[in-house]
């Protein structure tokens, strides 16, 4: 467990344990949860398909291709306990393959239409 006050800026880093200097790490989804068994319902999406979707969310410059950084503002979940758990997503590319995963970026889905 970590403890922040609420608003306090939260920064984390996430990073991949190899011994193969080509790969590199790119992080997809980041979900929080006031529990930390169902990240579904009453979840809050801070970053989806690589897109931010929190406004305070920053991702930061790292030289290491196998790590990344990124920070958001602390919240709590209201009508719920004051802890917060955290689910990431995050994708490990071939750091030479610029058609992978971790080169495109943001990635929004278009939305389909639907039949009557």
């Amino acid at each position: 467990p970590y403890r922040v006050r609420i608003n306090q800026y939260l920064y984390l880093e996430a990073s991949l344990h190899s011994s193969d200097p080509l790969l590199k790490l790119f992080l997809d989804t980041c979900v929080a949860s006031p529990t930390r068994q169902n990240f579904t319902t009453g979840s809050y999406t801070i970053i989806k398909n690589g897109c931010a979707k929190d406004p305070t969310y920053v991702e930061y410059y790292t030289r290491r291709r196998q790590a990344v950084r990124f920070g958001f503002n602390a919240f709590q979940f209201i009508r719920s306990t004051p802890e917060v758990y955290l689910q990431c997503e995050l994708v490990v590319c071939r750091a030479s393959d610029y058609s992978s995963r971790c080169y495109q970026g943001c990635v929004r889905r278009s939305k389909r239409e639907a039949d009557s």
